[in-house]
């Protein structure tokens, strides 16, 4: 057994790379054994095992600072910092935080519970240690979900002009909660199925180490080349448009490749993008087979509720009077099945809209729909919705867009923790004018609720609800 108890990352680097596979193994063992129990985010962490190992074994944390985005992908990084053998306290009260968290550890340099902030924290991490003369390493860890967030954009456009040591680990597993879609999506996958380059740069680079004298000279001369080739066949990368020197795209299961690539990145001493792809739920077939199911799970003993709760009522519903009204849309962000929305895209495609991580963007487009004459819907969670508060106002309060928020998880949601709470959306959306906000006590009323937000209000009416029954 290569698991103790006083895992440390010390300990990590006096392993050979062929323990250090035994011990993600192992990892994955205790992840899968202990998450099932106390319930938590599993396929996520799965994932990123071998990751979260490799940087530990290149990088000494608190003095290099880790931020990852979102959170709910750093439990092998708590294993790997003291908290082992409190992993089965993990989102259970006084026990661990199911995110990363400052007041639990040295190791946790910012809190991670929402997506699309891990750059632009790393940022400021890093330039505040730039000024006080400390040289370490800040490393951003987000995933492709995460990216489609704006705020992703608005540091990369930041940190990448910068001169500032922070690396980017962009965590590429196709997934966010739903499946990704868009734009960016389309172009990670078109980069990962680019293998050319890289198959054309490791022959190469193979003939030349076994050519002796001439093969060393040549290959010097090929670096000044090799940017040109990446260009020739990637055409243009978006990251090293933004500033970042880019490195991968690198399996993100292989010890070696990771090791490599990330202590490259800590070298170059500038921006640094580390493109891995990874697969979620890794090591555990039922969370390899459906991700989304096995993203977030409840405890062993979790009561089960039989009949519908207030969710699985929202997205019924919805469907049920859309069977008969053409002109409602229904727009998620990255969480179709989260939000009970999976009923209305299935029957109506052409009117369902996944926006990705991006409330903000989900809010202004709903009044977009809403200026040509439809009824949007947007399903999200309550404490997601904060991020919408300026496009509210501005671009639905004024001029009376009427758009309907479906606000599940209002209020206490127990396990998750404070960044998932829905506490504010009641003086969030009081405080807006025209504003009506629905609170069903059950899901009849519910159903009621939602017809009366739709046909009988106008401007921004909002239906919250609470997570279960």
């Amino acid at each position: 057994m290569l698991l103790k108890n006083n895992i440390s990352a010390d300990y990590i680097k006096s392993l050979s790379i062929e323990q250090r596979r035994r011990l993600c193994a192992e990892i994955r063992s205790l992840l899968v054994k202990t998450v099932t129990e106390t319930g938590g985010h599993l396929a996520s962490n799965l994932g990123t095992v071998e990751l979260t190992v490799a940087m530990h074994s290149v990088f000494t944390t608190p003095e290099d600072k880790f931020v990852f985005d979102v959170g709910h992908q750093a439990y092998t990084h708590k294993l790997i910092t003291g908290r082992i053998m409190k992993m089965n306290t993990l989102r259970r009260e006084n026990g661990l935080s199911g995110f990363p968290k400052s007041q639990e550890s040295e190791h946790d340099s910012f809190i991670g519970g929402h997506s699309s902030i891990s750059i632009s924290a790393a940022l400021g991490i890093a330039k505040g240690m730039q000024l006080r003369g400390d040289n370490h390493s800040v490393v951003a860890v987000i995933g492709d979900g995460a990216l489609t967030g704006g705020e992703a954009y608005e540091g990369m456009n930041n940190a990448g002009k910068s001169d500032c040591n922070i690396i980017v680990v962009l965590n590429e597993n196709e997934m966010s909660i739903s499946k990704n879609t868009g734009a960016l999506a389309l172009y990670l996958a078109q980069m990962r199925s680019t293998q050319k380059y890289y198959r054309t740069k490791n022959s190469v680079k193979s003939v030349l180490s076994k050519t002796p004298v001439i093969g060393k000279g040549i290959g010097a001369a090929m670096k000044g080349t090799k940017q040109m080739l990446k260009y020739a066949i990637y055409k243009s990368n978006l990251f090293e448009n933004f500033g970042f020197k880019y490195l991968g795209p690198i399996d993100g299961h292989n010890l070696e490749e990771l090791t490599e690539a990330l202590s490259v990145a800590k070298m170059m001493q500038q921006p640094c993008l580390v493109h891995v792809y990874t697969k979620k739920g890794k090591g555990y077939e039922p969370a390899e087979i459906n991700s989304g199911e096995y993203h977030g799970i409840s405890p062993k003993n979790a009561v089960r509720y039989e009949g519908r709760n207030f969710t699985e009522t929202f997205g019924q519903s919805l469907y049920t009077i859309s069977e008969k009204d053409e002109h409602i849309c229904a727009i998620t962000a990255a969480m179709k099945y989260g939000t009970g929305l999976q009923y209305f895209a299935k029957e109506f495609p052409q009117r369902f809209f996944d926006v990705g991580i991006a409330e903000s963007h989900a809010v202004t487009f709903a009044a977009g729909l809403a200026a040509t004459g439809f009824i949007p819907v947007f399903a999200v969670y309550s404490s997601f919705l904060q991020r919408s508060f300026d496009q509210l106002v501005h671009d639905c309060s004024i001029e009376k867009r009427h758009i309907v928020l479906g606000c599940d998880r209002a209020g206490f949601v127990g396990e998750d923790g404070e960044t998932h709470h829905g506490v504010f959306d009641v003086p969030m959306l009081t405080s807006i004018p025209g504003a009506v906000v629905y609170s069903p006590s059950d899901t009849k009323e519910l159903e009621f609720c939602l017809n009366e937000a739709i046909y009988t209000d106008d401007g921004v009416a909002a239906v919250r609800y609470p997570r279960g029954c």
